[in-house]
């Protein structure tokens, strides 16, 4: 089954996914964005879809509605937007519950969240991608379904109260570690040396993390509850309280959890 579709949004998420729905054989009919240039960057990058910078969708002859927005403007959009009759409006989000979407003039509401980090710089295989889905109507949940399908063998029906704790363990996952090889990229610049040394840990770090389990591939000073090492890596940091601080209370934190 083939979906007539229009994207609200511009960014990561809008950015990857427009064209790669495109790939799967739907239409993208329009793309919304507040500033029409940015609209116009996106349609660019599509075959048949028109740019929008009015939320009146009454004439789209799109049946599905995704709003791929930052989780503040989902509440406002879903608000003001004007759709036709029978159509599905669904969201991106991965924290935000279905029921913001209650107030809109959608026949049906839905959740279409990619479980994935997007950057428009770095290309992204959706077919590696789960998608997290979740309507309160039955038949709006299988044409989501059938949605994900055409971009990933990997779809779950999940509800919002579970999405978020599957978010928050994403942050830690995802966000929060990339957070720290970024303060791992500053130390080494500062002292002059090649981040490039660090990558064959790295890369070896997460994939014995996968393999292993997270708690049973924890090594390193605070597991060995070396505080001699400890002290002298939070000395060395002073440099930067807050770094410092951050290193004491995860490497606590580590010590605490065996």
């Amino acid at each position: 089954m083939k979906f007539k579709i229009a994207i609200l949004g511009t960014g990561n998420v809008a950015w990857h996914l427009a064209p790669a729905l495109e790939e799967a054989g739907h239409t993208i009919t329009e793309i919304y964005a507040r500033n029409l240039t940015d609209a116009e960057k996106l349609t660019a990058r599509l075959y048949t879809a028109d740019a929008k910078d009015d939320l009146d969708f009454s004439d789209s002859e799109a049946e599905i509605f995704i709003l791929a927005v930052s989780d503040q403007a989902i509440s406002e959009l879903a608000d003001e937007i004007i759709l036709p009759e029978e159509s599905i409006l669904v969201h991106t989000s991965g924290a935000v519950p279905l029921d913001v979407l209650g107030y809109s003039s959608a026949t049906f509401t839905g959740i279409f969240y990619p479980l994935q980090t997007f950057s428009k710089e770095r290309k992204i295989d959706f077919g590696d991608v789960p998608f997290l889905l979740e309507s309160e109507d039955q038949a709006a949940l299988q044409k989501l379904k059938k949605l994900a399908k055409s971009l990933s063998p990997n779809q779950y029906l999940i509800k919002s109260k579970d999405r978020m704790a599957l978010h928050v363990a994403a942050v830690f996952a995802s966000n929060f570690s990339n957070h720290m090889l970024r303060i791992s990229e500053e130390v080494m610049a500062r002292q002059g040396l090649d981040f490039e040394m660090l990558k064959p840990l790295i890369i070896e770090t997460i994939s014995k993390s996968l393999e292993l389990g997270a708690k049973r591939a924890q090594t390193g000073p605070a597991r060995r509850v070396d505080f001699n090492t400890l002290d002298a890596h939070y000395q060395f940091l002073n440099y930067n309280e807050q770094i410092a601080e951050l290193y004491k209370l995860i490497s606590q934190d580590i010590i605490d959890s065996y």
